[in-house]
């Protein structure tokens, strides 16, 4: 097992959540419905699905759902080919709702980043390295 197709957020209002994702931050999709019942996002090479978090927790165990408790150790990110790509989406994402939790700075790998959250709490991190390279879709070549 050595591939990831889909990564799923549990969400507590599927509506403002397609907003943020779809409508605000631009990732595609061909839903056009405002509040479906999941949602599926075209992004190279897997899935972002958006689904209605307190049915999630049910799929996993509908006798006994796991309950949030704070911060679940999972970031997403999203990896830049520039510095002034990393502004540009740091202000997107601020402008569509999203709370910045770490300002854009020069980290101690080499790289540049920052942190914001979606309106659920997910972490994002944005960032870029000079020293990475990425593949035809985009992807980031890490070895």
């Amino acid at each position: 097992m050595n591939r990831v197709n889909l990564i799923t957020l549990g969400v507590k209002d599927m509506e403002r959540s397609v907003t943020f994702y779809r409508d605000r931050l631009g990732f595609s999709t061909s839903e056009t419905e405002d509040n479906p019942e999941i949602i599926f996002f075209h992004t190279p090479g897997s899935k972002l699905a958006l689904y209605p978090l307190d049915e999630l927790a049910k799929d996993i165990d509908e006798q006994q759902p796991p309950q949030l408790s704070g911060f679940s150790g999972i970031t997403l990110a999203y990896n830049a080919k520039s510095e002034k790509e990393v502004d540009d989406i740091m202000r997107k994402a601020e402008a569509a709702g999203a709370r910045i939790v770490k300002h854009l700075e020069k980290v101690f790998w080499g790289g540049y980043s920052g942190y914001f959250t979606d309106p659920d709490g997910c972490y994002w991190e944005v960032a870029y390295g000079e020293m990475w390279e990425f593949d035809e879709s985009d992807m980031l070549i890490m070895d």
